[in-house]
């Protein structure tokens, strides 16, 4: 879809475009095909797409994939989709309520769209978190998001989004999309990151619940030493033992801890489930 063209289907519907709703809708044709290109689409493939917009994206996914289901918030656009692709599975809803009220299983499923910034880092994590995750997530969203999915241990960026993430995805790839590919342009950078599903889960359902508390309880005063802050939850005696036991440094940082240690502490303080009770 040229910008030309979207320009006409807004005039014509007589839409103005809501900044509330992160409504900036990529037009470059060059970085919709790389999107497209990214999620590596056959055939087989079921996509879910959050926030379609005018559909540019859509075109391409129903193209390329088998089943294409797409969830837009703003009943004006809705209209304008389900004229424009008759055949196109879509839901008028919030994207971050649809999926918490109706859990289903997304195990076979790709996420591919341009999410909406505002709640582009909650959807990553609901959908992540969730007990039938997609098999892969390629997304693009503000830079600063996609910096924080990308980063390792001792990063500026890494945090609570980047290990809620990681520890049932990784990484694969992203590209830069500048800001005058969109509509308007945004005043921020954008971003596509591929993320596909692990082969193995680093942890076992019954840990995952720890493992979160542990990480959002680590990072929540990022200056501060990371047992102080993990005392409010478990007996410090257990905390002394099990950092002695990984080797890590009593006034150690959560953001100097990799995944795989964060992943290892959980199996610890999980050795007895009194304490996290």
């Amino acid at each position: 879809m040229k910008l030309s063209e979207m320009r006409e289907i807004l005039s014509a519907h007589d839409i103005q475009l809501t900044k509330s709703l992160g409504q900036n809708f990529l037009h470059d044709t060059h970085q919709l095909q790389r999107i497209a290109d990214a999620a590596e689409l056959t055939t087989l493939d079921k996509v879910l797409e959050i926030g379609p917009g005018l559909g540019p994206l859509t075109e391409l996914l129903i193209s390329r994939a088998g089943e294409v289901l797409a969830i837009e918030m703003d009943r004006r656009l809705v209209a304008v989709l389900r004229k424009r692709f008759p055949q196109l599975n879509l839901v008028h809803d919030d994207a971050l309520d649809f999926i918490r009220r109706e859990p289903r299983d997304w195990s076979d499923w790709k996420l591919v769209a341009n999410l909406p910034y505002s709640v582009a880092s909650p959807i990553l994590v609901e959908l992540a978190q969730c007990e039938r995750r997609p098999k892969l997530m390629t997304v693009t969203l503000q830079l600063e998001v996609a910096q924080r999915l990308m980063s390792r241990a001792d990063d500026d960026d890494y945090g609570v989004l980047t290990l809620l993430v990681q520890l049932d995805y990784e990484p694969r790839g992203w590209f830069k999309i500048p800001a005058d590919c969109f509509f308007p342009s945004p005043n921020v950078d954008s971003a596509c990151v591929t993320l596909a599903r692990r082969e193995k889960p680093l942890l076992p359902d019954e840990h995952r619940a720890a493992f979160v508390k542990i990480v959002k309880r680590a990072f929540s005063q990022r200056r501060k030493m990371m047992m102080k802050l993990l005392k409010a939850e478990w007996p410090a005696e257990k905390l002394a033992n099990v950092f002695a036991e990984l080797n890590i440094s009593p006034q150690e940082r959560a953001e100097k801890l990799s995944l795989e240690q964060f992943v290892e502490l959980t199996r610890m303080l999980c050795r007895d489930a009194k304490s996290i009770s």
